[in-house]
């Protein structure tokens, strides 16, 4: 009987993939804070990992298809039409960091236990 790892992780893993994308969407609108006409973008998270748990193809889910990235509505918009909002971008990054270390840190254990499970040193 094979071990299939997506499975033995857990969601987990999954959600390592939903916030990897969100971090590159939030650190492009922190990268485009001055450019004309800009709209800031963000991932529901939780859609967006429904549907890749849901999905076969689970790199594809996140970039063709599922749940597409939301343009952010600003609290106060810029003349420009820039709708990025560095406060916002920011706390959005950071806590997105935060919450990639914990799916981080429980995949870490997860992997810790398989090991130990297939060694024996349970």
């Amino acid at each position: 009987m094979g071990l299939n790892l997506e499975q033995a992780l857990g969601v987990h893993a999954a959600a390592l993939k939903v916030r990897a994308e969100r971090t590159k969407l939030l650190a492009s609108n922190l990268a485009n804070e001055s450019t004309p006409g800009y709209q800031a973008r963000d991932l529901d998270f939780r859609a967006s990992l429904g549907y890749v748990l849901t999905s076969d193809a689970f790199d594809a889910a996140l970039r063709f298809g599922g749940d597409e990235p939301m343009y952010r509505v600003p609290s106060s918009p810029s003349q420009d039409g820039n709708t990025v909002e560095l406060g916002v971008e920011q706390a959005a990054f950071s806590q997105n960091a935060a919450d990639f270390q914990a799916s981080l840190t429980f995949v870490n254990m997860k992997i810790k236990g398989l090991k130990s499970a297939i060694t024996g040193n349970i």
